[in-house]
């Protein structure tokens, strides 16, 4: 398995623990469904928190909803060394997306912690609150809170059923009266990592178990609003119709050929959301909202598209006699991960394993993406089973996951002394 003996983590407590947080919000034989805030949610976190006192570690859910561990340093001054990830679901998700992350950090400092090893600085590990971002339309929630990157309105957004994510948070245990309070200041975080599953097939083509992230590309969340006029779907002629979704039909063909249009490119679109009002099978529709995610680790590359995309919705309009508007959810630069933990995380690996782990890019973005604005940021990942993931069917074997959890570890202990080593 390894080029250099047996692991330092407990792979049994680790997978015992993978096992028994994916029984919370079970979804058929596989799958998950913990959809932010919500009681199963909570079910999680309060699970993990509970594991992380049996570590040893000091444990607060704070005003955002983020679980927090804290193992203390020699010098409780210095900048903490961050590492986590997420436990919420998408509703048909998979049991690994975030879940390692998260317990992947939590096993690598408690084995630290049972080998008598103690860091220059605190270690902090996060389960961050509401990284999905599908339940009410913006990511990344928690993250964003603890850095001050939170937007007007957030807490004022719905759910499908009409929560209020202020009303989720509350019954959540979260206090918005106490953000100001719960925000890191700047400087007391000095790195953040984060393990996660690829969530694509490069890693599997290649036939490697881990690869080390060299930056994660830019997102662009838009939602769009098409209307026009309804009408009895027998008695209006075609060339007198203002059908809202034959404009949103043709806003959406026109994307993926945006996306597809510089093969190779890295630039990817997607409409993964679409109602449609009076949603009657013989009205017109009058009103067709979808949403829009445009990504690319390439900015003025997708900043190009995103001139085309605006472009296309104007002359949709034009030629189907439609009004729209456009509201932005998300609008991230892509953000690349710092040179000197990725080169730790080489150096490891090469005591790891047989060959070198390859680099490359996260398409999708991750609590890492918020933290790379406060401080430098490095990511591992594991191969996943046909790439996929945001599915029940999201796979990855114990032995990738142990690599990856492995590879962590040792760069959790590289980092935490680097003081010491005069780094």
């Amino acid at each position: 398995m390894t080029a250099s003996g047996s692991p330092a983590i407990n792979r049994e407590r680790l997978h015992r623990r993978i096992d028994e947080l994916a029984q919370i919000g079970k979804l058929g034989d596989t799958g998950v469904c913990r959809l932010a805030l919500s009681q199963e949610d909570l079910q999680g976190v309060l699970l993990v928190k509970r594991w992380m006192e049996e570590a040893g570690l000091q444990t607060r859910i704070d005003a955002f909803g983020n679980l927090f561990g804290r193992l203390p340093g020699k010098d409780a001054g210095k900048p903490l060394l961050m590492a986590g990830s997420h436990i919420d679901s998408q509703p048909y998700g998979g049991r690994f997306d975030g879940v390692i992350g998260v317990l992947g950090a939590l096993e690598a400092v408690q084995s630290m912690a049972e080998q008598g090893f103690v860091p220059e600085m605190p270690i902090e590990i996060a389960a961050f609150c509401d990284e999905e971002g599908c339940r009410f339309n913006k990511g990344l929630f928690g993250v964003r809170g603890i850095t001050g990157k939170l937007e007007e309105g957030e807490l004022e957004r719905i759910d499908a059923a009409g929560v209020t994510r202020r009303e989720a948070l509350l019954a959540f245990g979260g206090d918005p009266e106490g953000f100001e309070a719960a925000r890191y200041q700047e400087g007391a975080v000095g790195a953040f990592l984060e393990l996660h599953i690829e969530q694509g097939p490069v890693l599997e083509a290649l036939g490697r178990p881990i690869g080390i992230v060299s930056g994660i590309s830019g997102p662009l969340w838009l939602t769009v609003e098409m209307t026009g006029f309804a009408g009895h779907a027998g008695s209006v002629p075609m060339p007198m119709r203002r059908d809202a979704l034959v404009g949103a039909a043709s806003v959406i063909t026109a994307l993926n050929a945006l996306a597809r249009s510089e093969p190779g490119a890295s630039t990817v679109g997607t409409v993964g959301a679409l109602t449609v009002f009076p949603n009657s099978r013989n009205i017109i529709p009058e009103k067709v909202t979808f949403t829009i995610d445009l990504r690319d680790i390439d900015m003025e590359r997708r900043r190009e598209r995103e001139t085309q995309l605006w472009r296309i919705l104007e002359e949709v309009a034009q030629e189907h006699g439609l009004t729209y508007t456009v509201r932005e959810d998300t609008n991230s630069e892509a953000r690349y991960c710092a040179e000197r933990i990725k080169q730790v995380m080489h150096e490891e690996a090469a005591q790891l394993l047989e060959h070198t782990p390859p680099e490359l890019m996260s398409g999708p973005f991750h609590d890492s993406l918020a933290m790379s604005n406060v401080c430098e940021y490095g990511m591992i990942f594991v191969r996943c089973k046909d790439g996929i993931s945001h599915n029940p069917l999201e796979y990855s074997t114990p032995e990738d996951i142990e690599l990856g959890v492995e590879l962590l570890y040792r760069t959790m202990v590289r980092m935490s002394k680097v003081e010491r080593e005069g780094g």
